[in-house]
């Protein structure tokens, strides 16, 4: 094969190469949901002592005679003036997400496989701030 041809061929992308991108595909799903915060979010530890927020977030479709809503449970690592903000946030939140989505397998208590779709927050952004009932109370007592 001549040099050209060994050239030429080389910057002919495969079947298998990304087209719009140069940099390594990464296997992750990412998930992006707008709708309202469940409860005040909690800030909790794992069993080996790192410390995370969670909160639930409730997402509604169908007509409004049918609302439907879905909950999704997250979990968010951030730590310092982050962490605070999340923490700051109160039930009924509209909230914007994006996170990472993973699918987890376990055994219940009944010794059943189980599986849940675990929700690493990534970004997030307040759309409508909801106040804290003891805020709203304060004001107007």
């Amino acid at each position: 094969m001549s040099l050209l041809t060994r050239q030429m061929s080389s910057k002919v992308p495969t079947i298998s190469s990304r087209a719009f991108s140069t940099s390594r595909a990464s296997r992750l799903a990412r998930l992006t949901l707008v709708g309202r915060l469940g409860a005040d979010p909690e800030l909790t530890e794992t069993t080996k002592g790192t410390q995370l927020v969670r909160y639930a977030i409730g997402t509604s479709y169908g007509p409004k005679d049918n609302r439907q809503t879905s909950w999704f449970r997250v979990s968010s690592f951030v730590d310092g003036p982050q962490r605070d903000f999340v923490l700051g946030l109160s039930k009924g939140t509209l909230v914007y997400l994006e996170g990472d989505a993973s699918m987890r397998t376990f055994d219940d208590a009944e010794g059943k496989k189980q599986s849940a779709l675990t929700i690493v927050q990534t970004r997030i952004e307040v759309l409508k701030r909801q106040p804290r009932e003891e805020d709203s109370e304060a004001t107007s007592g």
